[in-house]
């Protein structure tokens, strides 16, 4: 379908236009990035946005199963949820398992929520290269809450924050050495820290570690973006159901009175800045990879580091130089 076709399918709620417009976006032919763009300012003027949560941790912790139970209680409520699932690229073949919807087997019938696994593919930081234009097709879509669950490799799961108003990170009790584990750069970001899994033999595990990391949040320094009291650590149960409804309605209040200062809106304005330098800069790495002449440097200058011939630092002047940049 053309980007006319498509926009106001995916603006009366049309799922299948969505997963179509997603699948656009995602491909990186260059006929196609243009006709993504077309379709994004033809959904530029839409009304929705959406409340756009990130989650985050290690392999695991049961993230999936946390979104599962809670997306099906935010959908009970008469929300509509949309989950952008990120699923981790083969370094090898570049294929991806893309299993999100077999692990959420109950949400991913619900008529109230739509999941999209995606391939990160090369993007760094835990999430794929298109999620935030993906954001904007859900949004358009008329989907009150965007869950975009991380790839789960750790530390560097810190972009993510780049594209969300409120960033969960999400533990297992009795981790061992929790606090040594998450390094403080990730524990700056998190807004809310749940503490997953606190259910039978390992509930008194889950509380321990809850205040073990509530300890730890009263040590940073206190960000002007939050109100009394957060960031916090919760002790959640997706099995059980248990906590859930706290952690909404810790989220909502955060939300709540960010946008009430002005927090909120100042955030997205950031984030805006911030996409917009971080796709010209790969804009023009991909151009740099599509000219042949520049790629035959570039491999002859990576031949000549390889072969101890230049240093990084001169190889990469002499490229720059080439370009007409100077470093």
């Amino acid at each position: 379908m053309t980007p006319d076709e498509l926009a106001p399918r995916i603006k009366s709620g049309e799922r299948r236009a969505l997963a179509r417009a997603i699948t656009l976006i995602e491909s990186g032919r260059e006929d196609h990035r243009a006709q993504a763009q077309e379709l994004l300012n033809l959904l530029a003027d839409a009304p929705g946005q959406a409340l756009r949560i990130g989650l985050s941790g290690t392999p695991g912790v049961g993230k999936s199963t946390f979104i599962e139970s809670f997306g099906m209680m935010l959908t009970a409520e008469g929300h509509k949820v949309a989950v952008l699932a990120v699923d981790p690229s083969s370094a090898r073949s570049g294929g991806s398992i893309l299993g999100d919807k077999t692990r959420m087997e109950r949400l991913s019938r619900e008529p109230n929520a739509f999941i999209r696994p995606s391939p990160s593919q090369s993007a760094l930081g835990g999430v794929a290269r298109r999620t935030r234009e993906a954001v904007a097709l859900c949004e358009a879509a008329g989907f009150g809450i965007v869950l975009i669950e991380t790839v789960g490799v750790g530390q560097s799961e810190t972009m993510v924050a780049e594209m969300t108003d409120l960033f969960v990170l999400l533990m297992a009790p009795a981790g061992g050495d929790e606090l040594q584990g998450v390094k403080r750069g990730i524990m700056e970001m998190a807004d809310l820290i749940l503490v997953n899994k606190a259910d039978g033999d390992l509930k008194p595990a889950a509380e321990r570690t809850r205040a073990d990391y509530a300890g730890a949040l009263h040590l940073l320094r206190r960000r002007p973006q939050d109100p009394e009291g957060f960031p916090k650590a919760v002790a959640v149960s997706a099995v059980e159901d248990r906590g859930l409804r706290e952690a909404w309605d810790d989220m909502q209040t955060l939300a709540e009175w960010r946008r009430a200062h002005g927090h909120f809106d100042a955030r997205r304005a950031a984030q805006a800045r911030y996409w917009f330098t971080e796709e010209v800069r790969r804009g023009l790495l991909a151009r740099l990879d599509r000219d042949p002449a520049m790629r035959a440097r570039m491999t002859d200058l990576g031949e000549k580091v390889a072969a101890g011939e230049l240093t990084v630092a001169h190889a990469s002047a002499e490229m720059l130089a080439a370009l007409g940049v100077t470093a």
